[in-house]
């Protein structure tokens, strides 16, 4: 798969507000982007330091229906940290109910486009994504500046 996917057309398909108590109607695959080397089998878990702020401890495991969505995540977990490695991309499993990610929804990207979702309850590494196209080299640099600036105004709060 591409990283280059996008989103279903949101004119043609309303978004329907996905909550713990209905998210039965969302359907995968879903995946991942990490820069952590996992095995098929694994869990992801809450409770571990956020890749996006400096001492901070997730509440909640983030995932995507979009392998353009999961790319953005892998490469944004490994840049930051000084890493050359563009980080991996997991097919993942939910395997509890799960919501919106509110950081994106109706915030920045009304309808959640970027199919974004989050949960409280594992997800489960059931394959990784071989192959997956990143981002050029200036449009990675270019977010990256941007949630600099973000921070720098204090503006990169994560609900979480």
């Amino acid at each position: 798969m591409s990283a280059k996917e996008t989103a279903p057309n949101q004119d043609s398909c309303p978004h329907v507000a996905v909550t713990y108590q209905h998210c039965d109607h969302v359907e995968g695959p879903f995946f991942h982007g990490t820069r952590a080397a996992l095995q098929v089998g694994a869990e992801l878990v809450p409770g571990h330091g956020s890749n996006f702020q400096e001492g901070r401890v997730s509440n909640n495991i983030y995932f995507t229906a979009l392998v353009d969505t999961a790319a953005w995540g892998a490469e944004l977990a490994t840049a930051p940290a000084g890493s050359e490695e563009r980080g991996r991309i997991y097919v993942v499993q939910p395997l509890g109910p799960f919501e919106d990610d509110p950081n994106v929804t109706d915030k920045r990207f009304p309808g959640n486009p970027t199919r974004s979702y989050r949960t409280r309850h594992p997800l489960r590494v059931v394959g990784e994504v071989d192959g997956w196209e990143g981002h050029d080299r200036e449009v990675l640099r270019g977010m990256l500046d941007r949630l600099a600036l973000l921070r720098e105004q204090g503006r990169d709060v994560i609900e979480d």
